[in-house]
Formats: structure tokens, C-alpha cells, sequence
């Protein structure tokens, strides 16, 4: 389905000369756990911002300090184009739920244009429309056919497979995106191999040490079950897959990239 965002403006409140910024990395935690932007193990590094109909990801670029005690703050936010806005910590967390605002919200994987900043006045921005997306094919007609269920081994198996794209998808539990890993062409190596096709696995820690792109091979050991992927909720489209995946492997272990 291909769809065109309209143009809108959106106001930022860019901040007044400097600002606080980060020491490291777990400065950064430590203040964005304090206002309640991230409750998992790993902090998260992109937020969403919402307006109108509109949808971007920023990241906390810094926090201005303010108050009697100097413990209020204001987050600095940053969009994808370099530009700032000032925002309330309560009010970005409230951009984080599925429920916030109304009407369907239209995904930019761009941020607003740059605007020129007139002193001491608001600075309006203008988004870029988003990219129509191209069909691919013409097979709208065409039945889907229903997955063939697999026998799967309830051992650890190996694998083999390459990684397709990297993608959200929502977890229930903590109300929020997890990172997860799409795999095509994964196949069970024994005596009878089988072809399962798609998986999926999450995003670990281990994974990441390996900086894997898409077109990667990989070889590893595993445990798959039938599960299928839930859809990311206010992701970018870049992050959404748009086709199911049934099966997930977990713990993947002695993980091998050709």
C-alpha cells in the first residue's frame, strides 16, 4: 500500500545558548531512567515524536536544569536533520504509548527541514514528505498460500542463514519495541536438513558484537519453536516486517559469520 504524507509545520522551541550535555554512557542511563524514558536492561537510544499527524525519531541530545534546587529539567531532542526542540521529560514519555494523540500518525523516516531560527521567537520546521512505497510485482490477486507446518527438532539443532534486515517488534510484557534480527534462508543442518525459511531471533548483546548487516551468513546452534513475530507498534517502516515470520530461534550459541 503506498501512501504520501501531507506537509505540516511543527514548532520547535530550540534551547538558549548552552545546554548540559552527557559525560558518558552511563551518565546518559542514569538520567534517562531517571525520567522515565527506558525501563529495560538496555537503554534506549531513539524516542518517538509526536505531532498533528506526524511521526519522527529524535534522540536526547542534552537536558537544560532549572528550579529553586536545580533538580527540574528540560530535554533536548534531537531530530534526524540536526534540528533541537526543548521538551518536557513527562511529555516525551507520554509520545512513547501506542495510545497517545489520535488519528493515524504518518511515518517519517526523515526529520522536519531545516528552518531558519529567528532570535528569540519560535522556530517552525517543515517535514519531508515520505517516500512513496514502490509495488513490487503484480500479484495483489494472487492467493497466499498458507505456511507448511514443520516438524521441528525440540533439541538444539545447527543452523545455517543470512540476515535479512533488522526490525522492532512489540513486546506486550514491557509495553515497548524490542530489536530483533530477521533471517532468511535458515536452514536446519542434520542428516535431513530442513528448510525453514524465515526466522527471527532477538537483537542480544552477543549478537551485536558481531556488527552484522544485512547479506551476512551465518552458522550457529539454536533452539527453534514456532512463534510468530508480533508488528512493531510507531516504528519507522524501515523497521516493520512486512511479511509474517513463524518461527524464532532462541539462544543462539557458537555463532559463526562467514
Amino acid at each position: 500500500m503506498s501512501a504520501t504524507s501531507q506537509i505540516k509545520e511543527i514548532y520547535l522551541l530550540p534551547p538558549k545558548g548552552e545546554y548540559e550535555t552527557f559525560t558518558d554512557d552511563v551518565h546518559y542511563s542514569e538520567k534517562v531512567r531517571e525520567w522515565g524514558l527506558s525501563t529495560t536492561k538496555e537503554v534506549k537510544k531513539q524516542f518517538l515524536y509526536k505531532e498533528k499527524n506526524l511521526l519522527y525519531t529524535v534522540t536526547v541530545k542534552g537536558y537544560e536544569v532549572y528550579g529553586k534546587e536545580n533538580d527540574q529539567n528540560t530535554i533536548i531532542i534531537e531530530f534526524q536533520d540536526g534540528s533541537l526542540t526543548c521538551i518536557h521529560p513527562a511529555y516525551l514519555k507520554e509520545m512513547q504509548a501506542s495510545s497517545f494523540g489520535k488519528g493515524t500518525f504518518t511515518e517519517a523516516a526523515a526529520a522536519p527541514a531545516a528552518a531558519s531560527v529567528a532570535e528569540n521567537k519560535e522556530t517552525d520546521a517543515t517535514p519531508v514528505k515520505r517516500t512513496e512505497k514502490v509495488n513490487e510485482g503484480n500479484n495483489k490477486n494472487e492467493k497466499k498460500e498458507k505456511p507448511v507446518k514443520l516438524e521441528l527438532p525440540e533439541d538444539k539443532v545447527h543452523f545455517t542463514a543470512a540476515v535479512k534486515q533488522f526490525a522492532f517488534s512489540w513486546n506486550n510484557f514491557n509495553e515497548e519495541n524490542d530489536e530483533v534480527i530477521v533471517l532468511e534462508d535458515v536452514r536446519i543442518e542434520q542428516e535431513n536438513p530442513i528448510d525453514v525459511g524465515l526466522s527471527w531471533c532477538s537483537h542480544s548483546k552477543t549478537l551485536k558484537k558481531f556488527e552484522l548487516q544485512p547479506g551476512d551468513i551465518l552458522e550457529f546452534d539454536g533452539k527453534i519453536v514456532r512463534k510468530k513475530l508480533p508488528k512493531a507498534k510507531d516504528a519507522e517502516e524501515e523497521f516493520i516486517v512486512s511479511e509474517p515470520v513463524h518461527y524464532k530461534i532462541n539462544n543462539p550459541s557458537k555463532i559463526k559469520k562467514r
